[in-house]
């Protein structure tokens, strides 16, 4: 029979190694602090939010003949409408951007990777 498991807990920031590894091994991932974790994934979800904004600027672009319609009354409202739009996809997570960065930028950085939303 092996030895029973126990469990330690670490502080937050130590640095963590697995256990028998010789001369202390591959160091785990650090604990992300909240404040960190949730800086950076505001900043991705800015970004996707950023990078919806120019797809629906690039996409009204696109002159389809509507000049029925055409005054700078109704460009300036169809701007605020996509900036808008752009900032609620990215907040629901609709393109899955923000959370592609926010894994990328993690594992760069090496923060531990973020969990996923409950429910989603």
């Amino acid at each position: 029979m092996s030895p029973p498991i126990s469990f330690s807990t670490v502080a937050p920031g130590a640095a963590v190694s697995p256990v028998g590894s010789p001369m202390g091994g591959a160091v785990a991932p650090k604990p992300v602090p909240s404040a960190t974790q949730a800086k950076l994934h505001a900043t991705a979800q800015k970004f996707e939010a950023i990078f919806v904004r120019q797809m629906l600027a690039s996409a009204r672009s696109a002159n389809m003949g509507d000049t029925l319609f055409k005054s700078q009354a109704n460009d300036t409202f169809r701007q605020m409408q996509d900036e808008r739009f752009a900032d609620i996809a990215a907040a629901r997570g609709s393109l899955g951007l923000a959370a592609m960065i926010e894994k990328q930028l993690s594992a760069q950085v090496g923060l531990a990777a973020p969990t996923p939303p409950k429910g989603g």
